[in-house]
């Protein structure tokens, strides 16, 4: 039976329901009953929820293919204001059409330097600021190339949670942490007092660290030994990167080099400018938000990072 043929019955039964029960005339005329009283509330029909669900699940695939790594919620937020469901109805979507992601667990780095001197921890698990500029994070990261070990620092504000510097070497000094530190300053500037958030490796409580940021005009924090949760925001990021770059790189075919060409183009037109962040306003990428705010104090006068 044609959509259009029950939908003319169910009619026909709701104008002369008063001469015959409901019952009877579906029986008579072979329909549901459950079929008339669905079409009476505006349900709509099997056949149009089968529709309507594989638009959903073309329309989220689609979102896959775009952002290969966002989670559920990211990619709802991605469809059409008109196909948007609830997390429970994507999440369902997602499985049954083999679009969830698989994570990975990462492992630590650090090597604390039992003599030196620990900063206190200014920030205490709390990664908002109020203002760009004002609370940086930093941590290192390695990612094995086909010619050796590599090393990322990067430091990540956590205003709009931007990767505002970050540099690529083959070793793991201190060097690789003030380059991403300065480089952070120079592009982007900070507050004064600006608090910068690390572990307690040994190149964050060397003492050429602890010089760049006295000159800079830094206040240095540091969370404790073995604790991941103290620079959580940082393991996110890091998290974020090897799940949606650095796994998917055949990184045993490839250099150095072309591992830091990967990885400055997903940061720089990618995660910074593209990618939605969820811990911003209206989910909007990093520097987008940075841009809206710089824009927005420069129309009514208010301060910006120096």
């Amino acid at each position: 039976m044609t959509e259009q043929k029950p939908r003319a019955v169910f009619a026909w039964i709701e104008e002369n329901r008063d001469d015959a029960s409901v019952s009877f005339c579906c029986a008579v005329l072979e329909v549901r009953r459950e079929g008339f009283y669905e079409w009476r509330r505006g349900i709509p029909s099997r056949e149009a929820r089968k529709a309507k669900d594989a638009q959903l699940a073309s329309a989220l695939e689609k979102a896959r293919k775009q952002h290969p790594c966002y989670g559920t919620q990211s990619l709802i937020d991605e469809l059409p204001e008109a196909q948007k469901c609830s997390y429970g109805k994507g999440y369902k979507t997602c499985r049954e059409h083999n679009l969830l992601t698989k994570r990975r667990k990462p492992r630590s780095l650090t090597k604390a330097d039992p003599e030196a001197q620990a900063a206190e921890d200014l920030v205490q698990r709390d990664f908002d600021a109020d203002l760009p500029g004002t609370k940086w994070f930093t941590d290192i990261t390695e990612i094995k190339c086909m010619d050796g070990k590599a090393y990322l620092c990067g430091v990540l504000d956590g205003w709009e949670r931007g990767l505002l510097g970050h540099s690529f070497e083959n070793h793991m000094r201190t060097e690789l942490c003030t380059a991403a530190l300065m480089s952070a300053s120079r592009r982007f500037g900070h507050e004064p007092d600006c608090i910068v958030h690390s572990d307690r490796g040994s190149q964050f409580t060397s003492h050429m660290y602890r010089e760049v940021l006295d000159t800079q005009g830094f206040r240095q924090s540091m969370g404790r030994t073995g604790c991941c949760y103290d620079n959580a925001i940082m393991e996110s990021f890091w998290a974020t990167l090897k799940k949606e770059l650095i796994y998917r790189l055949p990184l045993s075919q490839m250099t150095r080099a072309q591992v830091r060409h990967e990885i400055f183009v997903w940061i720089e037109t990618y995660y910074n400018l593209r990618r939605r962040h969820t811990a911003n306003v209206r989910n909007l990428p990093p520097l987008v938000r940075r841009r809206l705010f710089e824009s927005a104090a420069r129309r009514y006068d208010l301060p910006l990072a120096a």
